[in-house]
């Protein structure tokens, strides 16, 4: 179950944040998008429970598409980003599973690959990790990568099947630093299958999204995940 802290720290959203574009049908959703669509090589970003209008997500979004990938941002919670005053998360929750996140995030990888992209990688955030290690179960990208997560279990991580980078918070309710190094042990077990894991120290659930970017302790630290999420992707996408 998601905890208080998914909840904390809304960011202001804006339709007109970033310097990609919006599209009304990636796949079947509305998404943002960044990037050279002639890439060959494609990053999917899922949101957390905030959506895909968060200015920090759209940051990134554009500077992963920097780096030579096209992006997409899909719209996977349809306009109707959690708003905390309005209902709490597990009423929400009921018609915004992760489950159905994943059944719309294939369309949109086939989207993807059908316009010729060699790769494509999946980074998910909180409630969107768990979409992204659903399409790594079923083969349906090529790299991985979780930060702090929710929902995401040892058994899911066991049958990964892709590369797969996992950054956790030393102060998260949802996937506690002790859940964090059984998802390593198990990764560390499946030679088949690169990994790496972290846990970030003096951080909490939530710190590589929704950090005040007035706040230079917080954006370095969300700027150090981000790296290295954008090594892993150059390394197993690129």
């Amino acid at each position: 179950m998601a905890s208080s802290q998914c909840c904390e720290n809304p960011p202001i959203l804006s339709s007109n944040s970033g310097e990609g574009t919006v599209v009304d049908d990636f796949g079947g959703l509305k998404a943002y998008t960044s990037g050279s669509p002639h890439s060959k090589v494609a990053i999917l970003l899922v949101s957390d429970i905030f959506g895909f209008e968060a200015p920090n997500l759209r940051k990134l979004a554009d500077k992963v598409a920097a780096s030579g990938f096209f992006v997409v941002v899909p719209d996977f919670v349809h306009g109707d980003p959690y708003v905390p005053e309005k209902s709490p998360i597990a009423t929400w929750l009921q018609s915004h599973g992760a489950a159905k996140g994943f059944e719309e995030a294939k369309p949109v990888v086939a989207a993807l690959k059908s316009k010729g992209l060699s790769a494509v990688g999946a980074v998910g955030f909180c409630w969107g990790a768990k979409v992204v290690v659903e399409l790594a179960k079923s083969s349906e990208i090529q790299a991985a990568a979780l930060l702090h997560p929710s929902f995401v279990t040892v058994d899911d991580i066991k049958v990964v099947k892709c590369p797969i980078i996992v950054l956790g918070a030393e102060i998260d309710k949802n996937s506690p630093p002790e859940l964090v190094k059984q998802f390593e042990e198990v990764l560390s077990s499946k030679s088949e299958v690169d990994s790496f894991v972290k846990i970030f120290p003096g951080v909490a659930h939530g710190w590589a999204m929704r950090y005040d970017v007035n706040d230079e302790s917080a954006v370095k630290n969300a700027e150090e995940a981000h790296k290295h999420m954008l090594d892993w992707f150059v390394k197993y996408v690129k």
